[in-house]
């Protein structure tokens, strides 16, 4: 897979909190694996930080599934949820990467979906997160 980063840890909270500059409607965001391990994080409290990212894993496998149904592939490119007081927007981000952003409900989710595209866009290749190596064969574990 060319172009995916490792699954080192990369400082990129920089760039969340530089969306969040763009869109002072933002109160939080997280990058993060497909499978929900989180790599960067802007703007919540540890506890919101785990939420977001279990419920941003299950809402974007829940997309994919649709996809193979109704639409024959996997490609999700946004999901959007309107709350009571509150939006939350999830994007793919790369390889294996998804983002998602929690923002004011009285925001433009027109765009909180272009600001999240543009940063996308312009690091994509560094949101890239390599897949997992696959676990060693019981045989392997016993000697």
């Amino acid at each position: 897979m060319a172009g995916t980063t490792s699954n080192q840890p990369a400082d990129l909270a920089w760039l969340l909190k530089g969306l969040a500059q763009e869109v002072p409607a933002i109160g939080g965001s997280v990058l993060l694996s497909s499978d929900g391990m989180v790599k960067a994080r802007h703007g919540l409290d540890r506890t919101s930080l785990e939420y977001l990212a279990a419920l941003t894993s299950g809402l974007f496998s829940i997309s994919r599934s649709a996809s193979t149904r109704f639409d024959n592939g996997t490609d999700v490119r946004q999901v959007v949820a309107e709350l009571h007081s509150s939006q939350l927007s999830i994007s793919w981000a790369g390889f294996n990467s998804v983002l998602a952003v929690l923002a004011e409900g009285s925001a433009d989710p027109a765009v909180i979906g272009f600001e999240m595209a543009r940063l996308i866009k312009a690091v994509r290749p560094f949101l890239d997160t390599a897949p997992r190596p696959a676990p060693a064969a019981a045989d392997d574990r016993m000697r």
